[in-house]
């Protein structure tokens, strides 16, 4: 069972805002009136609080999705050490296994509309020996939402990142560029760049924001309302 909303967010880098613009699908598509569902299949770095092992990342986007799910559905690999994945898992003893995930996502999946699936680190983070987040995004079998941190060198790992998702079979449906960092010298001049060589479109710039949370953040996504429309259309379709 696949949702043909459902979207795989993805980053140029770690720390650049992959929540944040996870946290504001969440909130568009339940303005849309979506039963919206929220999945981090891997986090790595928890605190114990109130009896059990938080995440805030997981905490944020169970925050802004309208489907009340257990953390056991929608992170099932909840990993304490804030370290590479397959690092923290090997730490606690841990195997992930690309099967739960894709049972959790299918529990979640019939009791969603859509579900925004957010990644972990960069495109390719390896989760154990034989398969990295890449392989996740082809199982899952999702379209890809790539957020790209605007900083120097941003350019590159923008267009190295949009080929590596080709290169699985995968669909780049739109990037976000995320002003999270001090300002950007030429800031303009870098998204014109990527602009003109992205085959994506621009989803929207979120500038540096004195309260960086979803709700400010949606405000500067320009995603069109037939989006969701074309997007389960093509999905309906037979092959």
């Amino acid at each position: 069972m696949k949702n043909p909303l459902s979207c795989f967010v993805t980053g140029t880098d770690t720390e650049i805002g992959k929540t944040l613009v996870s946290g504001a699908l969440l909130r568009i598509f339940s303005e849309r009136g979506f039963r919206a569902a929220a999945m981090k299949p891997v986090a790595a770095g928890a605190e114990w609080r109130d009896g059990q092992w938080r995440n805030d990342d997981v905490e944020l986007l169970g925050a802004h999705a309208t489907v009340d799910l257990p953390i056991s559905l929608t992170c099932p690999y909840l990993l304490r050490t804030a370290v590479a994945p397959h690092i923290a898992a090997r730490l606690e003893d841990i195997v992930i296994e690309m099967s739960q995930i894709k049972a959790c996502y299918e529990q979640i999946c019939a009791q969603s509309d859509v579900v925004v699936v957010e990644g972990v680190g960069g495109f390719r983070v390896p989760l154990n020996n034989e398969f990295d987040t890449a392989d996740l995004a082809g199982q899952l079998a999702l379209p890809v939402v790539l957020v790209v941190g605007m900083r120097l060198g941003c350019i590159n790992q923008t267009l190295v990142t949009a080929e590596a998702i080709a290169a699985r079979g995968l669909q780049c449906v739109g990037w976000v560029a995320n002003c999270n960092t001090a300002p950007m010298p030429f800031l303009t001049e870098n998204i014109e760049a990527l602009a003109t060589r992205m085959s994506a479109p621009l989803l929207g710039v979120i500038p540096h924001l004195d309260e960086p949370n979803p709700h400010n953040a949606m405000r500067h996504l320009k995603i069109p309302a037939s989006w969701a429309k074309q997007r389960a259309h093509s999905s309906s379709l037979p092959g």
